[in-house]
Protein backbone atom coordinates (compact mmCIF):
# COMPACT_ATOMS: atom_id res chain seq x y z
CA UNK A 1 0.00 0.00 0.00
CA UNK A 2 1.29 3.54 -1.06
CA UNK A 3 0.24 6.63 0.44
CA UNK A 4 -1.22 9.35 -2.23
CA UNK A 5 1.43 11.49 -1.64
CA UNK A 6 3.94 8.74 -2.50
CA UNK A 7 1.94 7.41 -5.63
CA UNK A 8 2.73 11.25 -6.91
CA UNK A 9 5.99 11.03 -6.57
CA UNK A 10 6.06 7.30 -8.07
CA UNK A 11 4.09 8.66 -11.03
CA UNK A 12 7.02 11.68 -11.30
CA UNK A 13 9.91 9.96 -11.64
CA UNK A 14 8.34 7.60 -13.67
CA UNK A 15 7.32 10.61 -15.35
CA UNK A 16 10.88 11.99 -16.22
CA UNK A 17 12.36 9.12 -16.85
CA UNK A 18 10.20 8.50 -19.57
CA UNK A 19 10.75 12.32 -21.18
CA UNK A 20 14.41 12.62 -20.39
CA UNK A 21 15.57 8.63 -20.72
CA UNK A 22 17.72 9.03 -16.88
CA UNK A 23 17.20 9.15 -13.80
CA UNK A 24 15.43 11.74 -12.14
CA UNK A 25 17.47 14.60 -10.38
CA UNK A 26 15.80 16.06 -7.01
CA UNK A 27 15.22 19.83 -8.90
CA UNK A 28 13.07 17.73 -11.17
CA UNK A 29 11.22 15.69 -9.14
CA UNK A 30 10.71 19.37 -6.94
CA UNK A 31 9.91 21.14 -10.17
CA UNK A 32 7.03 18.30 -11.41
CA UNK A 33 5.34 18.42 -8.04
CA UNK A 34 5.74 22.44 -7.20
CA UNK A 35 7.32 21.23 -4.29
CA UNK A 36 10.63 21.80 -2.13
CA UNK A 37 13.72 20.04 -2.69
CA UNK A 38 13.78 19.27 0.99
CA UNK A 39 10.75 17.51 0.77
CA UNK A 40 11.56 16.01 -2.59
CA UNK A 41 14.86 14.27 0.13
CA UNK A 42 12.57 13.09 2.44
CA UNK A 43 9.98 11.57 0.27
CA UNK A 44 13.02 9.92 -1.60
CA UNK A 45 14.45 8.58 1.56
CA UNK A 46 11.11 7.21 2.51
CA UNK A 47 10.59 5.19 -0.88
CA UNK A 48 14.02 3.71 -1.15
CA UNK A 49 13.40 2.43 2.27
CA UNK A 50 10.38 0.53 0.78
CA UNK A 51 12.51 -0.58 -2.01
CA UNK A 52 10.12 1.27 -4.41
CA UNK A 53 13.02 3.81 -5.66
CA UNK A 54 17.01 3.42 -6.10
CA UNK A 55 18.98 6.80 -5.59
CA UNK A 56 22.11 6.68 -6.43
CA UNK A 57 24.50 10.10 -6.43
CA UNK A 58 25.10 11.91 -10.11
CA UNK A 59 22.42 8.86 -11.55
CA UNK A 60 19.40 10.67 -10.09
CA UNK A 61 16.41 8.88 -8.71
CA UNK A 62 15.16 5.65 -10.71
CA UNK A 63 12.16 3.44 -9.85
CA UNK A 64 12.90 -0.80 -9.33
CA UNK A 65 10.86 -2.99 -10.74
CA UNK A 66 8.11 -2.86 -8.17
CA UNK A 67 8.27 1.05 -8.04
CA UNK A 68 7.57 1.23 -12.32
CA UNK A 69 5.23 -1.52 -11.65
CA UNK A 70 3.11 1.00 -9.38
CA UNK A 71 3.89 3.36 -11.67
CA UNK A 72 2.23 1.91 -14.83
CA UNK A 73 -0.61 1.33 -13.13
CA UNK A 74 -1.08 4.50 -11.52
CA UNK A 75 -0.50 5.88 -14.63
CA UNK A 76 -2.79 3.30 -16.24
CA UNK A 77 -5.87 4.34 -13.96
CA UNK A 78 -5.31 8.13 -14.48
CA UNK A 79 -5.42 7.60 -18.37
CA UNK A 80 -8.84 5.52 -18.48
CA UNK A 81 -10.60 7.86 -15.84
CA UNK A 82 -9.56 10.50 -18.46
CA UNK A 83 -11.24 8.59 -21.06
CA UNK A 84 -14.29 7.87 -19.37
CA UNK A 85 -14.92 11.87 -18.26
CA UNK A 86 -14.45 12.72 -22.22
CA UNK A 87 -16.25 9.53 -23.81
CA UNK A 88 -19.14 9.26 -21.44
CA UNK A 89 -19.43 12.32 -19.70
CA UNK A 90 -18.85 14.86 -22.16
CA UNK A 91 -15.98 16.65 -19.92
CA UNK A 92 -13.73 18.21 -22.65
CA UNK A 93 -10.08 17.30 -23.03
CA UNK A 94 -8.71 20.20 -21.01
CA UNK A 95 -11.25 19.55 -18.37
CA UNK A 96 -10.21 16.25 -16.76
CA UNK A 97 -6.84 16.00 -15.33
CA UNK A 98 -7.06 17.23 -12.52
CA UNK A 99 -9.96 15.44 -11.92
CA UNK A 100 -7.95 12.04 -13.13
CA UNK A 101 -5.44 13.30 -10.30
CA UNK A 102 -7.96 12.50 -7.56
CA UNK A 103 -9.70 9.62 -9.16
CA UNK A 104 -6.27 8.22 -9.69
CA UNK A 105 -5.62 7.01 -6.38
CA UNK A 106 -8.79 5.16 -5.91
CA UNK A 107 -7.48 1.93 -4.72
CA UNK A 108 -9.25 -0.84 -6.17
CA UNK A 109 -8.12 -2.60 -9.31
CA UNK A 110 -11.42 -4.25 -9.43
CA UNK A 111 -12.93 -0.98 -10.16
CA UNK A 112 -10.65 -0.11 -12.37
CA UNK A 113 -10.74 -3.60 -14.27
CA UNK A 114 -14.64 -3.33 -14.83
CA UNK A 115 -14.03 0.43 -16.71
CA UNK A 116 -11.61 -0.70 -18.55
CA UNK A 117 -13.97 -3.57 -19.91
CA UNK A 118 -16.69 -1.14 -20.45
CA UNK A 119 -15.01 1.16 -22.78
CA UNK A 120 -13.90 -2.03 -24.43
CA UNK A 121 -9.88 -1.48 -23.57
CA UNK A 122 -8.99 2.00 -25.15
CA UNK A 123 -5.45 1.86 -26.12
CA UNK A 124 -5.18 6.04 -25.97
CA UNK A 125 -6.32 8.89 -24.07
CA UNK A 126 -7.88 11.62 -24.77
CA UNK A 127 -4.62 13.75 -25.47
CA UNK A 128 -3.36 10.99 -27.22
CA UNK A 129 -0.69 9.59 -24.15
CA UNK A 130 -0.91 5.05 -24.76
CA UNK A 131 -2.81 3.50 -21.60
CA UNK A 132 -0.87 0.74 -20.21
CA UNK A 133 -2.73 -2.51 -19.57
CA UNK A 134 -3.45 -4.33 -16.95
CA UNK A 135 -0.06 -6.21 -17.15
CA UNK A 136 1.56 -2.53 -17.56
CA UNK A 137 2.58 -3.16 -21.18
CA UNK A 138 2.38 0.11 -22.99
CA UNK A 139 1.60 0.18 -26.90
CA UNK A 140 4.43 1.15 -28.78
CA UNK A 141 4.68 5.03 -30.29
CA UNK A 142 7.33 4.35 -32.86
CA UNK A 143 6.99 6.96 -35.81
CA UNK A 144 5.43 9.32 -33.87
CA UNK A 145 7.53 12.41 -33.40
CA UNK A 146 6.82 16.55 -33.05
CA UNK A 147 5.43 18.50 -35.62
CA UNK A 148 8.42 20.96 -35.62
CA UNK A 149 10.79 17.49 -36.99
CA UNK A 150 8.45 17.04 -39.99
CA UNK A 151 10.37 18.36 -43.16
CA UNK A 152 8.33 20.57 -45.58
CA UNK A 153 5.72 18.93 -47.91
CA UNK A 154 4.83 16.20 -45.76
CA UNK A 155 1.17 15.00 -44.82
CA UNK A 156 1.08 13.95 -41.11
CA UNK A 157 -2.33 13.23 -38.01
CA UNK A 158 -1.87 14.70 -34.91
CA UNK A 159 -1.62 11.91 -32.75
CA UNK A 160 -1.18 13.50 -29.00
CA UNK A 161 0.25 16.54 -27.54
CA UNK A 162 3.47 16.53 -25.38
CA UNK A 163 1.60 19.43 -22.83
CA UNK A 164 -2.17 18.49 -22.04
CA UNK A 165 -2.26 21.69 -19.47
CA UNK A 166 -5.76 23.50 -20.30
CA UNK A 167 -3.92 26.66 -21.12
CA UNK A 168 -2.61 24.77 -24.44
CA UNK A 169 -5.59 22.31 -25.01
CA UNK A 170 -7.45 25.41 -25.04
CA UNK A 171 -5.03 27.02 -27.64
CA UNK A 172 -5.52 24.03 -29.81
CA UNK A 173 -9.33 24.31 -29.62
CA UNK A 174 -9.25 27.86 -30.68
CA UNK A 175 -6.99 26.92 -34.02
CA UNK A 176 -9.16 24.14 -34.31
CA UNK A 177 -6.20 21.15 -33.83
CA UNK A 178 -7.39 17.76 -32.08
CA UNK A 179 -5.88 14.25 -32.37
CA UNK A 180 -6.63 12.91 -36.02
CA UNK A 181 -6.41 16.22 -37.73
CA UNK A 182 -4.23 15.94 -41.15
CA UNK A 183 -1.73 18.73 -41.66
CA UNK A 184 0.34 19.75 -44.45
CA UNK A 185 3.74 21.13 -43.67
CA UNK A 186 3.97 23.74 -46.17
CA UNK A 187 6.88 26.06 -45.14
CA UNK A 188 9.20 26.55 -42.65
CA UNK A 189 10.80 29.42 -41.30
CA UNK A 190 13.90 29.45 -40.22
CA UNK A 191 13.52 32.83 -37.84
CA UNK A 192 11.96 31.66 -34.76
CA UNK A 193 11.48 27.92 -36.12
CA UNK A 194 8.06 28.43 -36.99
CA UNK A 195 5.45 26.36 -39.70
CA UNK A 196 2.98 26.90 -41.73
CA UNK A 197 0.64 24.29 -41.86
CA UNK A 198 -2.53 23.55 -43.56
CA UNK A 199 -5.59 21.08 -42.75
CA UNK A 200 -8.67 20.43 -44.56
CA UNK A 201 -10.87 23.43 -42.93
CA UNK A 202 -7.75 25.65 -42.96
CA UNK A 203 -4.75 27.41 -44.85
CA UNK A 204 -2.05 29.24 -43.93
CA UNK A 205 -2.13 28.39 -40.32
CA UNK A 206 1.47 29.62 -38.74
CA UNK A 207 2.42 27.70 -35.76
CA UNK A 208 5.56 28.80 -33.30
CA UNK A 209 8.14 26.68 -32.51
CA UNK A 210 6.81 26.48 -28.53
CA UNK A 211 3.07 25.26 -30.20
CA UNK A 212 4.81 22.43 -33.14
CA UNK A 213 7.35 20.99 -30.49
CA UNK A 214 4.36 20.11 -28.44
CA UNK A 215 2.41 18.45 -30.99
CA UNK A 216 3.08 14.74 -31.71
CA UNK A 217 2.58 13.78 -35.17
CA UNK A 218 2.51 10.31 -37.49
CA UNK A 219 3.22 10.22 -41.19
CA UNK A 220 0.44 9.43 -43.65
Amino acid sequence: MSSSAEENYIKAIFTIAERTGKGASTTAIAAQLSTKASSVTDMVKRLNEKGLVDHRPYHGVTLTDEGTRIATQIIRKHRLWETFLVNHLNYKWDEVHELAEQLEHIDSDDLHDRLDRFMDHPKFDPHGDPIPDKEGRIVDMAGAVPLAEVPKDTLVHIVGVKDSSPAFLKLLDGLGLKLGTQLTVNRRFEFGNSVEVSSRFRSGLLLQEEVSLQLIVKPL
